[in-house]
């Protein structure tokens, strides 16, 4: 019989950590950050200690206390137990939202991950480019090791290459089947508000158990969400684990909604117009790209997103040559006609600078783009905003300082705040539109989450024997699927 560990993802939306196993067979569905737990005890500024391993996570309950799953630099640091063998036979991660994949960073680099191939360049972009702390998904860089020295005399941290260990990344075709020990499993794309979204339908000798991921129907691509359905409902599933982000929510606009309201808003206006978006939102990218087009501007993005559209050339979302990309001012603010530089007692402005000073200030794969033709900085911008979409989210609000918008357009394609942090950024930026007259600000957003409505309607279309709701707030609304003969059960916490 097949057994289901929740450690997370319980009454609460993400953080999804689940265990499931049949006879020699463990699998883990997802492994990640609970923001709710986290945000009980951390902050932008307040984080987990690398020094303390992962005592620091398990002691507030971020990480559950299991054997075996763990990798071996953070534990023999603490002094704790480690396992010769891993305890897992592999995870299958449904795509690379942070509540879903951030805790990998801490799993032995021994259990095969198993993802789109669409995630795994996702999380490419994020190991590539993040600055944080605990960003190691694709491999391992061992902590906490000392070699000799090449002189003999004391030793060293280990670093560069030979402190990193690949994890073992396997990708497949969708629907076609692969085997991880005693089960037999099939990848069905869904759609989501980043792409490579996955849901997966497990089959042993025992049982069929469909897991959701994250999906929704109003997207750009319901057509492989509903695909999904259809080939759920034809395995005849003893058991299915489904999200319920939007369970106590209506049915809500389309991506193509959005689209419209934002060609209408700015197809006569002549100022600077700003929009917010998640950074890895490509459909949403793609929205605003044919918005920005329809007006006769051109998409500016950061330098994160243009790493990314780079690696998605060729899938279907906007190409490089098509936008804009952004070059912000770095370290000295070697760049543009408002700073300066000493060199030899001699102050020289920054558009007069040899170029391999003023490339030094950016990380490695940056300056991949800086001799771009269509990268564009706060001049540009400044001189000709009707010309440009300005895409600027939350940390690049300061570039309003250089670009000076003047009675322009702000629109926000985000999620509305849903805790105090949240709410206390939100005021943040209010208070740099009021400061540079960008006020009102336009909202424009569709969640990444079906609607009650429709996760109802699915479920009782793929008509499982066993309904466990995950990923929700609102577990009790699944209850009216017994009328239907599912069998609903409200998940606990495992440990």
């Amino acid at each position: 019989m097949v057994g289901i560990d929740f450690y997370g993802g319980v009454d609460e939306i993400g953080g999804n950590k689940i265990l499931i196993h049949e006879a020699q067979t463990s699998i883990l569905l997802d492994f990640g950050m609970s923001f709710n737990q986290a945000g009980l005890y951390f902050s932008e500024f307040l984080q987990p200690r690398k020094a303390n391993g992962i005592n620091d996570f398990m002691e507030l309950g971020l990480l559950p206390e299991i054997k075996g799953i763990y990798r071996e630099d953070y534990l023999k640091h603490c002094g704790m137990e480690c396992s010769e063998e891993p305890a897992v036979d592999g995870l299958l991660l449904s795509h690379a939202h942070m509540d879903h994949s951030a805790y990998i960073h801490h799993l032995r680099e021994d259990i095969p991950l198993y993802m789109s191939e669409e995630s795994h360049l996702i999380l490419k972009v994020l190991e590539e480019t993040s600055t944080v702390s605990f960003a190691d998904i694709l491999q391992v860089k061992k902590d906490f090791h000392f070699v000799p020295k090449k002189n003999g005399e004391g030793y060293k941290k280990l670093g560069g290459k030979d402190a990193s260990l690949e994890r073992e990344i396997k990708t497949f075709e969708p629907y076609k089947t692969f085997e991880i020990g005693d089960f037999r499993i099939r990848s069905a794309p869904v759609d989501h508000s980043l792409p490579g979204a996955a849901a997966y339908i497990l089959e042993s000798d025992e049982e069929v158990t469909v897991y959701s991921g994250d999906l929704r129907f109003h997207g750009r691509h319901p057509e492989i969400t509903q695909k999904f359905v259809k080939e759920a409902k034809k395995s005849n599933p003893n058991v299915m684990l489904c999200e319920g982000t939007r369970m106590a929510e209506e049915r809500t606009e389309t991506e193509k909604d959005i689209e419209h309201k934002a060609k209408e808003l700015i197809r006569d206006f002549k100022g600077p117009v700003i929009v917010n978006f998640p950074v890895r939102d490509l459909d949403r990218l793609l929205t605003f790209h044919n918005v920005a087009k329809a007006a006769g501007r051109i998409l500016v993005v950061n330098l994160k997103q243009a790493y990314m559209l780079n690696l998605f050339k060729g899938r279907g979302y906007p190409e490089i040559e098509d936008v804009a990309v952004y070059v912000p001012r770095r370290a000295w603010g070697l760049l543009g006609e408002d700073s300066f530089a000493c060199f030899n007692g001699q102050w020289i402005q920054s558009s007069e600078i040899e170029p391999s000073y003023v490339n030094s200030q950016y990380k490695k794969w940056e300056r991949d783009f800086l001799d771009w033709e269509n990268t564009v900085n706060y001049m540009d911008i400044r001189g000709e905003p009707e010309k440009y979409l300005f895409r600027c989210d939350y940390f690049e609000l300061k570039e309003l300082i250089d670009i000076k918008p003047e009675n322009g357009l702000y629109i926000k394609s985000m999620t509305e705040p849903f805790d105090d942090e949240m709410m206390f950024s939100e005021r943040r930026v209010k208070n740099w539109l009021q400061h540079f007259n960008l006020c009102p600000m336009h909202k424009m957003h569709v969640s990444g989450h079906a609607s009650g409505p429709e996760l109802l309607d699915m479920i009782r279309e793929i008509e499982p024997e066993t309904l466990y709701p995950i990923h929700t707030e609102h577990k009790e609304m699944f209850k009216v699927l017994e009328n239907d003969g599912i069998k609903v059960v409200y998940p606990e916490r495992a440990g």
